[in-house]
């Protein structure tokens, strides 16, 4: 995005793509759609570099009518503020080697109290998370229709899908969640911390019902996790599927799949951030791609900088100035 470019601090900032992102963009749907995947929901954040990143997935998406075949009908992305960057407060629209002011004096308080702007906390994060589990996500999986399987698309931001991804963790079953074959070749220290993200990287998420149970979704009292002293536990062909563990709430332990948090946090009591939210009992899932970035191979950001110049949507590619040859 044009932020990225200027090294500016762009998390509530609405800042636009580059051409090159726009091209990212378009790569991302049209790889999602060779692997076979057809969204039925599609959630972006409501700042623009999601949603049009978004909309080149819905774009990819959309099979135009042809002989005997009707048109697919593609859903429409759904924007939500709460998927939406960090806000880095007054840091906003700052250079990256600024520093913020550590502390101000209690006479500039009292002559602004509006002159700086903490950055969104971890705590924060969390709540927008949880509620987007709870009122858009979580929601598709009560639905125990079998005439419809969901296939979601999340488009959000890549310091906020790591707290998304965290919370998500905590909704599922203990020891429910594995790595794909070819992911366990890498070895991880938790699947708390999958590492960061990529320009358009996504990871992919393959949920599945326990044919044995009926699947449900539990109350559970939930608490942002503390340190551990040793790595999430993998498990073993369905191993403790379906199982509801509640965190002590002596100790403040999270289930397995969540084993440790942040290193440079402190213990926060539980009572302090416990949240009533729903445990998907009965669903197991499997991580099949980590920040997946093969439509990325031989893009090359165009010279003379045009790749870094903010995307104008009136443009025409190239491409529309020659006439498709017909086929008989």
């Amino acid at each position: 995005m044009i932020d990225n470019v200027a090294q500016l601090y762009a998390g509530s900032r609405d800042s636009a793509l580059t051409n090159h992102g726009i091209q990212q963009a378009i790569r991302l749907g049209l790889h999602l759609k060779t692997l076979g995947l057809t969204f039925t929901h599609l959630f972006s954040s409501h700042l623009q570099r999601a949603v049009n990143t978004a909309g080149k997935t819905r774009e990819a998406q959309i099979t135009p009518e042809s002989d005997g075949n009707a048109a697919k009908t593609v859903p429409s992305v759904v924007q939500l503020p709460v998927l939406m960057e960090q806000d880095f407060g007054s840091m906003e629209g700052k250079k990256f080697h600024d520093r913020p002011p550590l502390e101000l004096s209690s006479k500039e308080k009292k002559k602004d109290s509006t002159a700086f702007v903490p950055v969104e906390s971890k705590d924060s994060m969390a709540h927008r998370a949880d509620s987007f589990l709870d009122e858009h996500l979580l929601p598709l999986l009560s639905d125990t229709s079998k005439d419809m399987t969901p296939e979601v698309a999340i488009v959000s931001h890549g310091i906020f899908l790591s707290t998304l991804w965290k919370r998500l963790l905590l909704r599922l079953p203990p020891k429910s969640v594995v790595l794909s074959s070819e992911l366990q070749a890498t070895a991880r220290p938790s699947l708390e911390h999958l590492g960061g993200w990529s320009n358009t990287g996504y990871l992919e998420l393959h949920l599945q019902r326990d044919e044995a149970r009926e699947p449900s979704l539990a109350p559970l009292v939930i608490p942002l996790p503390e340190p551990s002293s040793s790595p999430a536990e993998m498990p073993t062909a369905n191993e403790g599927l379906g199982e509801v563990g509640v965190p002590e709430a002596a100790t403040g332990r999270v289930p397995p799949v969540a084993s440790h948090a942040d290193p440079s946090t402190s213990p926060v009591p539980v009572s302090s951030l416990a949240t009533t939210s729903r445990i998907a009992q009965g669903w197991s899932a499997k991580i099949l791609t980590i920040n997946g970035k093969d439509h990325l191979q031989g893009l090359k950001r165009t010279g003379g900088g045009v790749g870094s110049a903010r995307h104008d949507a009136s443009q025409k590619s190239i491409d529309t100035f020659f006439k498709r040859r017909r086929v008989d």
